[in-house]
């Protein structure tokens, strides 16, 4: 059997959330469909290879999935005996197959129902990302398994788990009410800024980045912007998207090491995507209530504008972080507002700002803390005590990358102490 390109891979990732759309739009199971679709996928691998990629391809999977939904159905009624389910769902011998066909292969988006779908508030957080990245991402089950670095039979049942709590939901596919829409909506950006996290900065493994979920992420938030194109957190939060990922071509070194922001080469950032982001957020600052995912943007803008880390403008990150803390009362966020306090007024202040969040649950044993303070003792001349904090970050990120680049830190500065006077 011949091996799929590149090229029909792609095709076949981009029409399974459309494909599963429509099939769960017409027969209502979530779970049924998306087995239906991956025996379509199954069968397109097998068959396009030899064959040819189909004329419309998107109507070729179609009917196979429609057929193998037709196949279930009657399996189920066989099983329980319900022959009212036959005259509900299955067409009758009276129905002629190209109507039903017209009506599957209208040219209709269901992806953002999907993702609304996926991001139901019933789910935690890692369960919704799993199960967007696999209806509405269109990954498979051991990529996304990969990228939470579980085995892939672990993700196969937490996928499995959330595709049966939707369906003892009984939620129907559609777009949420109006009453439910805002907190759906919000549960779906959160999804979202997670998987962009996660592809920005592995939580562990030997990347420190995945490309394939950063732009996952993004894809999937520039759908939803284009289809809520008047809410304005939506298009913070794609603003803030484009202007985090444009910096990567700058974030590692040839080795794969990491690279400080303030170290990096702008040059190799990328200029379209600061670009598109800067004019997003602009656009969508003044035209309602002002957000997280909107403050978070405003403030990568400022970074990406700045030419060189020197000539950053500091005071109005600040001021932003301190708003943007008010807002959410996120431990991380007064992390880095402290880093910024220290920007502004000097190491001495951010580490006071610093001293506060030491206690904080949220932040017990996360390297991130760690780090903050080992660089504005470092910043304050503070070697000793800047050797400890990195080698303590160090020693709490399940990220290789980020291990080497705290480890490297704390030995420079150790070298340094140490060295002996030329004098």
């Amino acid at each position: 059997m011949a091996t799929i390109d590149r090229r029909t891979e792609d095709l076949l990732r981009e029409l399974a959330p459309q494909v599963l759309g429509v099939l769960a739009r017409r027969f209502g199971d979530f779970a049924a469909a998306e087995d239906a679709v991956q025996e379509a996928l199954l069968a397109a691998t097998a068959q396009w290879p030899d064959e040819g990629v189909p004329t419309n391809p998107r109507g070729w999977l179609i009917q196979v999935g429609y057929r193998r939904m037709i196949e279930l159905v009657r399996a189920e009624t066989a099983r329980r005996g319900r022959e009212e389910l036959v005259a509900r769902r299955e067409p009758d011998d009276r129905r002629a197959a190209p109507a039903a066909d017209e009506q599957l292969l209208a040219e209709r988006d269901d992806t953002l129902i999907l993702l609304f779908l996926c991001c139901h508030p019933a789910l935690s957080a890692t369960s919704a990302i799993a199960l967007t990245l696999r209806a509405v991402g269109g990954l498979s089950t051991a990529e996304i398994a990969h990228a939470f670095l579980v085995p892939e039979a672990t993700m196969a049942q937490r996928i499995s788990r959330a595709k049966q709590r939707i369906r003892d939901s009984g939620l129907p596919f559609r777009m949420p009410d109006d009453a439910d829409r805002g907190q759906r909506l919000a549960a779906v950006r959160h999804v979202l800024y997670l998987i962009l996290t996660e592809g920005h900065t592995s939580s562990a493994g030997p990347e420190l980045r995945r490309v394939d979920l950063s732009a996952e992420a993004i894809r999937l938030t520039r759908a939803l912007h284009e289809r809520l194109p008047d809410d304005s957190e939506t298009a913070g939060l794609l603003a803030l998207m484009l202007l985090t990922e444009a910096r990567s071509p700058a974030r590692t070194g040839p080795s794969g090491e990491l690279i400080s922001l303030a170290e990096q080469d702008r040059s190799r950032w990328d200029a379209t995507a600061i670009a598109e982001g800067v004019a997003l957020v602009t656009h969508a600052l003044p035209r309602g209530p002002v957000g997280p995912y909107q403050l978070q943007a405003a403030i990568a803008a400022l970074h990406d504008e700045a030419p060189s880390a020197e000539r950053t403008d500091w005071p109005q990150i600040l001021a932003l972080y301190e708003v943007l803390e008010r807002q959410s009362g996120s431990p991380v966020v007064a992390l880095n507002r402290a880093v910024a306090t220290a920007m502004v007024h000097g190491p001495e202040a951010g580490l006071a700002a610093l001293a506060g969040l030491a206690d904080d649950p949220r932040l017990a044993g996360h390297h991130r803390l760690h780090a903050a303070r080992a660089h504005l003792y470092e910043m304050a001349g503070e070697r000793d005590r800047a050797v400890a904090d990195y080698r303590a970050a160090a020693g709490r990120t399940n990220s290789l990358p980020e291990q080497r680049y705290l480890t490297m830190r704390a030995a420079r500065l150790a070298t340094v102490e140490t060295a002996p006077n030329d004098e």
